[in-house]
């Protein structure tokens, strides 16, 4: 099979391989020549589309054609226009489906004294400003020896912030820093501070709420001498305390899973993504929870997700989360639809609403059950939707910040970041996870070669589940860990 025709009203199908002038395709028993090359992840008109009229993808508008469009032309930026703006009408047409029944799953995890579990016994050093990223790298390296027994490893998580920030940006700032500082699988952690700035200890500490001194230590680097000496011996204790964690037999009902995309392309809404959604169901069923951010990448695709909230207090929710976005974009006067990117476009999506429409299906269909603001932690069991943008290192940061165990993260184009939590690459095409054996942690291109969602949702979970109990992410192997902070106002 060459192509997919994804939902039945649809007039463009998605090339799952790169198509010749000339050839002839076969969509639903219907024979389509190709009036020019087509590459993959590229659409090709299943019948004429006139200038003015909708392109339909996934059933779902995706765009407006600019041009008299013939059958078997390639469909993509030259002839079609997004159809967005920045207002949008939405409703509440709720729609419930039935969920998978999963046999019992556990993993060998953390427990924590507060009664949370972990995927990682980590001892983390978050800099409360960004003076101290290089104390904090030195720390680091100089303590390697503290990673034994059953401590996984030891990082620090550089930023340029914490200082010359004024009002919400620096509140931003500390709530993220602090939501690290209490994400279960650091099982000990050292902030950092510099002793001058903005975000001052005291300030840290009031944000931070209660804490565990055991757990969490504090060293201002001003206040002493010699700050490694010093530093050292805090980590020391950390690790100490850290170190009488062991795994145990956990239920699969404990993980909290966020779900990001980049360097899309024009398969991801048709492998990856539903993938992702078939895994998200599955771990629901079981009892756990998942959290889907990026909500610049819901416009034109709100909808979708909107008629599956629990209830009319959480459709509301939603629908303030993405006016707030568009009120965001149109403040700084850009416009809401200022998307896809570049790459994204070479692999296939044309416009935001493509893109969009391929973004939601990470979501699976179970029922959203809670609308989060940025940086705010995970509470109710099942999906979530987290307020956050689409750039990758942010909404990832976001995701940990939220409580995600472990992200996993589609991709067509490749990609080697990784965020604190454990960060899986899913590639969307089986040519991307055999080029990119080093960034790429699951295949799910193989759903364009024949194999069901169903089976790869539940090929998802079983590796979701082998990473819980330890197995390392090609990020986590090549020690490739940041993030990047949410910010909007003046720097000083």
């Amino acid at each position: 099979m060459k192509t997919i025709k994804i939902h039945p009203s649809d007039n463009v199908a998605v090339a799952l391989e790169a198509i010749a002038k000339g050839e002839v395709v076969t969509v639903e028993g219907i024979d389509v020549a190709a009036a020019e090359d087509i590459a993959r992840g590229h659409k090709i008109a299943l019948t004429d589309i006139a200038a003015g009229t909708p392109v339909v993808k996934y059933g779902n508008e995706i765009a407006i054609a600019t041009a008299d469009i013939k059958t078997g032309e390639w469909v993509h930026t030259h002839n079609v226009k997004t159809g967005l703006s920045e207002g949008g009408e939405y409703y509440y047409d709720h729609k419930v489906y039935d969920l998978p029944e999963v046999a019992p799953k556990t993993f060998m995890g953390y427990l924590r004294k507060d009664g949370r579990a972990a995927i990682r016994n980590e001892l983390w050093i978050i800099p409360v400003v960004g003076c101290v990223n290089g104390i904090a790298k030195q720390l680091v390296e100089a303590n390697q020896h503290l990673v034994t027994g059953s401590i996984d490893g030891l990082y620090y998580y550089g930023h340029p912030f914490g200082c010359s920030q004024l009002g919400g940006d620096l509140m931003q700032t500390r709530k993220l820093l602090n939501a690290l500082v209490n994400h279960p699988n650091a099982g000990g952690v050292l902030c950092l501070a510099l002793g001058c700035e903005n975000l001052t200890p005291d300030l840290f500490k009031e944000g931070l709420g209660e804490y565990d001194p055991d757990r969490v230590k504090f060293l201002t680097c001003q206040d002493f001498e010699d700050e490694i000496e010093e530093g050292s011996k805090l980590l020391a204790e950390l690790a100490e305390y850290a170190g009488q964690f062991k795994r145990q037999k956990l239920p699969a009902s404990e993980l909290v899973i966020g779900m990001k995309c980049g360097g899309s392309d024009g398969l991801s809404g048709i492998t990856a993504n539903p993938t992702v959604g078939r895994f998200s169901d599955r771990l629901i069923a079981l009892g756990g929870s998942t959290v889907l951010t990026e909500v610049p990448e819901m416009f034109g695709a709100e909808n979708i997700l909107f008629s599956r909230c629990l209830n009319q207090d959480v459709f509301e929710q939603a629908v303030d989360m993405v006016n707030d976005f568009k009120k965001y974009f149109v403040d700084h006067g850009q416009v809401v639809y200022e998307n896809p990117s570049p790459g994204n476009k070479a692999g296939g999506i044309t416009t935001l609403e493509d893109k969009s429409c391929g973004c939601v299906q990470k979501g699976g269909s179970a029922q959203i059950v809670d609308v989060l603001r940025y940086a705010d932690p995970v509470t109710k069991k099942g999906l979530n939707i987290l307020s956050g943008p689409g750039n990758d290192l942010v909404s990832a940061t976001d995701l940990t910040a939220a409580g995600a165990h472990m992200i996993l993260f589609t991709t067509g184009r490749g990609t080697p970041f990784g965020a604190p939590a454990p960060t899986a690459k899913i590639s969307t095409n089986t040519a991307l996870y055999e080029k990119k054996h080093d960034w790429i942690d699951f295949n799910a291109g193989t759903v364009a070669e024949g194999e069901s969602l169903d089976d790869a949702g539940d090929r998802l979970l079983d590796y979701v589940l082998r990473v819980a109990s330890g197995e390392q992410t090609k990020a986590e192997q090549h020690g490739i860990r940041e993030i990047s902070i949410f910010k909007d106002g003046v720097v000083l």
